[in-house]
């Protein structure tokens, strides 16, 4: 049986041909040499596990599961039944790492218990084709440098990015991925912060994240806007809003129409005191404020 490794990286793909060879060539020049590489082959139809099982063969270190078509939910559920390191790595098969993200991110676990996961910045790419809007995120998400600043945008947009998380196993395991049919990785986010986890961030960007037409969150229903509002609306309820008997609304355009919405579609949150909304851009913007 191998040594157990530090880190397990647990990396789900599906129809990933073109892009998995120069995911797991960034993974097999880490600094860090101690970790596993789970990569969970989600029923594909294209060369995934063909290429997936020739770097299996080249370096013992990655390992190889190929399952029914079932979802991304159930194929992180089975790479970590797999993962054997107190600390899981999250990558997607598009993405790259650059060469010390393991290094790095394990120095800020080791260097704080206290945290749970950290997070690091990220390089969006192919430059050329960036959007205004995802240009600003890139800022944005870049922007946050600490447990707790991560924590106070919590509930602007999910504040890291998941194929850079790090995080300890047994926190994970503990918590598990949930298809309730809006983003996971926010979910899991939010749930980590509502119980008192802290989430720091290294702030160096150790992950090109890759944009394109077949990303999952362009894709898939649960990443459709009004399924980000649906979970911001009940983790507001369950936590940040439960506690106050009147808040304030305020925002503009969709998303703060979305919210008000959303809000009221949660049985244990109150209507909120005063409302505002005002023009904005077609995406817009809003804020909740408890008192």
């Amino acid at each position: 049986m191998p040594a157990i490794p530090h880190v397990s990286i647990l990396l789900p793909a599906r129809d990933a041909g073109s892009t998995l060879a120069a995911c797991l060539r960034s993974v097999s020049r880490q600094t860090l040499a101690d970790w596993e590489c789970v990569v969970v082959d989600d029923g594909s139809t294209d060369a995934t596990a063909t290429i997936a099982r020739r770097f299996a063969r080249g370096d013992p270190r990655f390992s190889t599961v190929t399952t029914a078509r079932r979802g991304l939910v159930p194929a992180l559920a089975e790479g970590l039944s797999r993962c054997r390191g107190a600390l899981i790595a999250r990558m997607d098969a598009d993405d790259l790492m650059h060469r010390r993200r393991l290094d790095a991110q394990c120095a800020a676990m080791e260097g704080d218990p206290t945290l749970s996961a950290v997070g690091c910045h990220v390089r969006l790419f192919p430059r050329a084709r960036l959007t205004a809007g995802l240009r600003d995120y890139e800022r944005w998400l870049n922007g946050i440098a600490s447990a707790e600043q991560l924590r106070a945008e919590a509930f602007v947009e999910c504040p890291l990015v998941h194929p850079t998380l790090m995080i300890r196993r047994r926190v994970l395991t503990e918590f598990g991925y949930r298809d309730r049919g809006w983003p996971e990785d926010y979910d899991l986010v939010l749930r980590l912060l509502g119980a008192g986890h802290r989430i720091g961030m290294v702030s160096s960007r150790h992950l090109s994240w890759r944009d394109g037409p077949d990303r999952l969150w362009r894709t898939s229903p649960a990443y459709a806007l009004d399924r980000f509002l649906a979970v911001k609306a009940h983790f507001l309820a369950e936590g940040f809003l439960r506690e106050g008997e009147r808040y304030a609304l305020w925002g503009y355009g969709h998303t703060a129409k979305g919210l008000r919405r959303a809000l009221a579609g949660e049985g244990g949150s109150c209507p909120p005191t005063s409302w505002k909304c005002t023009r904005g851009g077609s995406d817009g913007g809003s804020t909740a404020r408890r008192w």
